[in-house]
């Protein structure tokens, strides 16, 4: 089976908002209206499910958020799921997917990040659906910067389309935007400069393969299990590698290190002809930064590794075709990550 790629978004088709892990408080809800009316102004119906409540960290029993999940990814009358946002413990509905209709299913975009590679990425592995690593529904309201795209501009991508991102260099070092006091906030607050940075050697890096990966402190918890198979994937869909990303979403240095190791070890990497890293404003531990962690754990595999990506929990965001063909260029004057749906 080659990797599926849902039918791209056209006017008049719906969007579902659901939370596989955390929901949204009273006090956030301005901010899910003015999200929702940012979809809707692309020509969009928007469906919000039940499994919304914010009052504690999950929105709904998990048999209840696994329901309506499948029921949204397997209705053909919605075309896209998105999430307002990650969570803590959506490994919770793993076992209650129904994963071989998924697999028959007319595939659905499934799209988000943090917590939701603990859905996403599995259901890239198991079923080939490609899925939209990228920004929340809480996100979507902000201006894209000139370089990269949002989730919208790739859900309603034809199938063969190629798109180049190119990072703005620039990046927010602090805190969070109020949305409970400026639920219409749309700029991004940029105030820190940065580019991609070769952690392995120095050099410019040219490489290909199948994209894969997702968020280090979710997926490091389904290695070694069915979900998780990204070797099997990579035999079946990328016989020439895989370039694979993976992004801090808040772990200190010691446990990142831990957590990379083990992946590694069980096997997440050997397919991998460069490896993407996040910029992470996780914090570093008292001897090792973030990034002699990525290095301590990955080094060993003697293939790129680029961090300060913008695909994580700093924004800005570059979304990332979980299936999708990739081309990474770094030189000391360009950083580009081509997608091809392919």
């Amino acid at each position: 089976m080659s990797v599926r790629y849902p039918r791209p978004l056209r006017p008049g088709d719906r969007v579902g908002v659901t939370s596989p892990s955390s929901g949204v408080g009273k006090e956030l809800r301005a901010r899910l209206d003015v999200a929702v009316r940012d979809v809707e102004a692309r020509g969009y119906e928007v469906v919000v499910g039940r499994c919304m409540d914010g009052a504690g960290h999950l929105s709904a029993p998990a048999a209840d958020r696994a329901g309506e999940l499948m029921a949204m990814l397997t209705d053909p009358g919605i075309r896209a799921v998105v999430p307002p946002w990650g969570g803590e413990t959506a490994i919770d509905l793993l076992p209650l997917l129904d994963w071989n209709r998924l697999r028959d299913a007319e595939p659905t975009w499934l799209v988000g990040f943090s917590d939701m590679s603990t859905i996403m990425t599995p259901l890239t592995l198991l079923t080939k659906t490609a899925t939209v690593h990228g920004n929340n529904l809480m996100d979507t309201p902000y201006r894209v910067p000139e370089g990269l795209l949002s989730w919208l501009d790739i859900v309603a991508a034809p199938q063969g389309h190629r798109f180049p991102q190119t990072p703005p260099d620039r990046y927010r070092s602090t805190g969070w935007d109020n949305f409970h006091a400026h639920p219409e906030v749309r700029e991004y607050t940029l105030d820190t400069p940065g580019r991609w940075t070769r952690l392995d050697a120095d050099g410019d890096v040219e490489a290909e393969g199948r994209l894969i990966g997702g968020c280090i402190e979710t997926l490091c918890n389904l290695t070694g299990t069915a979900y998780l198979d990204v070797s099997a994937f990579a035999r079946a869909e990328a016989p020439q590698g895989l370039l694979v990303y993976v992004e801090a979403a808040g772990d200190d240095a010691f446990t990142i290190c831990r957590n990379l190791h083990g992946m590694r070890l069980a096997g997440f990497f050997d397919a991998a002809n460069a490896i993407l890293v996040g910029r992470s404003s996780a914090p570093d531990s008292n001897s090792l930064t973030q990034h002699e962690a990525v290095l301590d754990a990955l080094g060993p595999l003697n293939v790129p590794v680029i961090a300060d990506v913008e695909c994580g929990h700093v924004p800005p965001y570059l979304p990332i075709v979980n299936g999708a063909r990739g081309r990474v260029v770094h030189t000391a004057t360009r950083s580009e990550l081509t997608q091809t749906l392919a």
